[in-house]
């Protein structure tokens, strides 16, 4: 069993809105939240065995007030309070409060040390990991392609910004008005080559160890799953490694507040959570996942609602 939850955004200020100005953002609130859903998982039986946390840990209004290290060390502080491991995504938020080099350093590292469970490139935040027999969870970071968060001068963000632009002629590159591809804005990002090589590497040894594979991202990858807008830059790339191997059996996701799901034509269920960070005080949006030989079965609390999904 493992805990789910997304889209914190977490920042110490009064209740706001999105940038559409539109939708209500509980700031404060979210902190409780988290609190809420550590107190229940730490009463869950059988007891959970980690926690996914997939992404936007902290909100971007953060790096403006200059409460970036405050605000991520409550949130920490408060996932600290269970005795099991929690696997990071890194998502837009977190990349608009630090450079990627500092999120290597810090408590959002989930990424074991020494490289060997990941890509070559070790400020890539994806790996993977064995939490029980015959059961493999990939880690995909989904910004590794991405202005965000990286030095104007690297390679890295020169070849990102490239593709942006040649998908984008916006002048505001987080404006996705008229693309044939709207999820090519800058609060996106997508995977490099190496990364995807990477992952098709690991599943062909899921597939010769017959394990059931579970993959998080903050990116949703399926374009059921999530608006257009909120996918993933190269989504059809990382659906092609899946559907190239047969032990995926769920890929979880954020970003998309609303949440969405489908069961794809290979048989791979896509679910996006609810984030927490749109929430009101009054509910709250975390699950618990229960694995078994032939289903996971979520249990949900507040805006998340409980599934089946039978593999």
């Amino acid at each position: 069993a493992f805990g789910v939850i997304t889209d914190i955004q977490f920042a110490d200020a009064e209740d706001g809105h999105d940038f559409g100005g539109s939708r209500r953002r509980y700031y404060r609130h979210s902190l409780r939240l988290l609190r809420e859903a550590v107190r229940a998982w730490a009463f869950e039986s059988p007891p959970i065995d980690f926690v996914l946390q997939l992404g936007d840990s902290i909100d971007g209004l953060n790096a403006r007030r200059g409460e970036a290290e405050s605000a991520l060390r409550k949130v920490l502080e408060a996932l600290g309070r269970l005795p099991v491991p929690v696997h990071h995504a890194w998502g837009n938020h977190e990349l608009y409060n630090f450079s990627r080099a500092r999120l290597a350093q810090s408590g959002l590292c989930s990424r074991p040390a020494g490289g060997a469970a990941g890509p070559p490139d070790e400020l890539c935040q994806a790996y993977h990991c064995s939490p029980a027999a015959r059961l493999r969870l990939v880690v995909l970071d989904a910004y590794d392609l991405s202005i965000l968060g990286r030095d104007p001068d690297s390679p890295r963000y020169e070849e990102s910004l490239r593709l942006l632009r040649e998908k984008n002629p916006n002048e505001d590159l987080n404006s996705p008005a008229g693309l044939k591809e709207p999820q090519f804005v800058a609060f996106n990002g997508g995977f490099s080559q190496a990364q995807l090589d990477w992952f098709d590497e690991v599943l062909k040894f899921s597939d010769e160890n017959q394990e059931k594979v579970v993959v998080m991202g903050h990116l949703p990858i399926h374009p059921s799953a999530s608006d257009r807008v909120c996918l993933a830059w190269n989504y059809e790339s990382a659906l092609s490694v899946i559907h190239s191997h047969r032990c995926v059996v769920c890929v979880l996701a954020g970003h998309l507040h609303d949440g969405g799901y489908c069961l794809d034509s290979h048989g791979v269920h896509h679910l996006t959570l609810e984030g927490v960070i749109e929430t009101p005080p009054e509910s709250n949006a975390f699950g618990t996942i229960y694995v078994y030989e032939d289903k996971m079965i979520l249990k949900g609390r507040g805006r998340i609602a409980d599934r089946v999904m039978q593999f």
